[in-house]
């Protein structure tokens, strides 16, 4: 059973000197690929340098939303050139947020920087990965007005209507679904996953954010995550490293997880099996589905994924 992390941060400085183990770990648990995402200039070139050193890895180069106002005035220059002299690098993270973060942050600098991003992924036939919070109207307008996109857009980490899905899919977006997932109402996950046409499904585990809620027991943690109390971190990396008397023993003294913790990519597990069951399918089934539209989607000209099934 083979996996593909559509969306990720192994570059974050928070898990970076952890990433080549982190990545050898994952790939221990079937995960093949890692879309490793870009924010801003400041860590295009760990993206970069990390695909030169992991074949697993996919390098996206992008300006996220948050870190709009500190783009330099020579930006979009520079994302060029590390698209002509990376060609195996997809377009990523771009977005919207009028979130809590997002309101700091003029809105029309926002839009300005996603449909320039967007125009260029459109231009280079590359996928590009967004962000969307609280904006999803203002997204399917400038999807609209700049689309359509037959390279694919990724709606990362999607917690977005049922309703909005099939015009979004229209336009040629994808919907990728995180541990964020979770925090939705069951019901209404389950109406939005149904909505979702089942060759634009991805998984991701967005990490070192977007634990999924699931038990410590069927956690991969992050060895050396500062938030972890001792008696997690004295449970190993690999839950199947663990002797499940610890497991159910710590479980009743830590109630609940640190909100801090960092999220390990092979965490995409627990991903997999929340969503199959609200979709009522198998594991296998859902991992097959979600790895081959990944592997269509990033197997564009010039890209290292290989193409199959």
């Amino acid at each position: 059973m083979k996996l593909f992390d559509a969306h990720c941060h192994l570059q974050d400085p928070r898990i970076f000197s952890l990433a080549p183990r982190l990545i050898r770990s994952s790939l221990d648990t079937g995960i093949a690929h890692f879309a490793v995402n870009g924010v801003s200039e400041k860590d295009w070139h760990l993206v970069k340098q990390m695909s030169e050193s992991y074949p697993s890895v996919v390098p996206c180069f992008g300006v996220h939303p948050w870190f709009v106002p500190e783009r330099t005035t020579n930006w979009f220059t520079l994302l060029r050139q590390f698209f002509e002299s990376t060609p195996t690098a997809a377009v990523g993270e771009i977005g919207l947020d009028k979130g809590s973060r997002g309101k700091q942050i003029d809105f029309d600098d926002q839009v300005e920087v996603f449909r320039k991003q967007l125009e260029l992924a459109k231009e280079l036939k590359r996928p590009a990965s967004v962000h969307c919070v609280r904006a999803f109207g203002d997204l399917l307008d400038v999807m609209k007005a700049t689309g359509p996109f037959p390279d694919g857009v990724i709606l990362h980490s999607y917690l977005g209507s049922a309703e909005m899905v099939p015009e979004l899919a229209r336009l040629g977006a994808y919907f990728s679904l995180s541990g964020f997932l979770m925090s939705m109402k069951s019901q209404k996950a389950k109406k939005m996953l149904k909505a979702v046409p089942s060759d634009r499904i991805l998984l991701e585990t967005d990490a070192p954010d977007a634990l999924p809620k699931s038990n410590l027991g069927d956690l991969y943690f992050v060895e050396g995550d500062p938030s972890l109390p001792p008696e997690l971190q004295a449970l190993g990396e690999n839950p199947h490293w663990r002797a499940n008397s610890n497991v159910l023993e710590v479980e009743k003294e830590t109630p609940e997880l640190p909100k801090e913790m960092l999220n390990h990519p092979a965490n995409i597990h627990n991903v997999l099996t929340y969503v199959a069951s609200l979709l009522e399918m198998s594991k296998e089934e859902l991992a097959g589905l979600s790895y081959s539209n990944a592997i269509r989607l990033f197997s564009y000209e010039g890209s290292k994924v290989p193409q199959e099934g």
